[in-house]
């Protein structure tokens, strides 16, 4: 199973947020869309990711309200990339090496979407389900009686 197959069937839809936004605009965004993590975009280009890791690294390092720390201030810049020919068990090394849990998913300088570790967790998980069924019925219509 590849990346884009994953992305296909989870969709592509993207959630953004500006560098020069607050963080405490982006933490609304991402507790209003449940999302653990925002691609962040300026200029119709990725320029960071933030993810709840992030913005708890935040709180936690600053004596200031989320009111006065920008998305800029926070992201991690140049995020580690997928891409779409990667295999899924690639993919899961490189989230595990890199301690990842949401990695954006570029074509060139397109960006197709975000790839959650659930997301890839889900895919494996259909794709062995899907496999299980097969076997089962190829089971199942093997012929009882060998003749010779």
């Amino acid at each position: 199973m590849q990346v884009r197959e994953i992305i296909r069937v989870k969709g592509g839809t993207l959630f953004t947020v500006a560098p020069q936004q607050s963080l405490a605009f982006a933490i609304d965004t991402m507790a209003d869309l449940d999302v653990g993590s925002l691609v962040v975009m300026d200029g119709g280009k990725m320029v960071g990711m933030l993810t709840f890791r992030e913005v708890l690294l935040a709180l936690k390092g600053k004596a200031t309200t989320t009111e006065n720390l920008m998305v800029g201030d926070v992201m991690v810049a140049n995020p580690v990339t997928a891409f779409p020919d990667m295999e899924a068990n690639e993919l899961r090394r490189l989230m595990i090496e890199k301690h990842s849990r949401y990695l954006p998913v570029v074509e060139g300088e397109t960006l197709l979407g975000v790839i959650s570790f659930l997301d890839v967790a889900k895919a494996v998980l259909e794709e062995q389900s899907f496999e299980n069924k097969m076997l089962k019925s190829y089971i199942k219509d093997w012929p009882n009686d060998q003749q010779a």
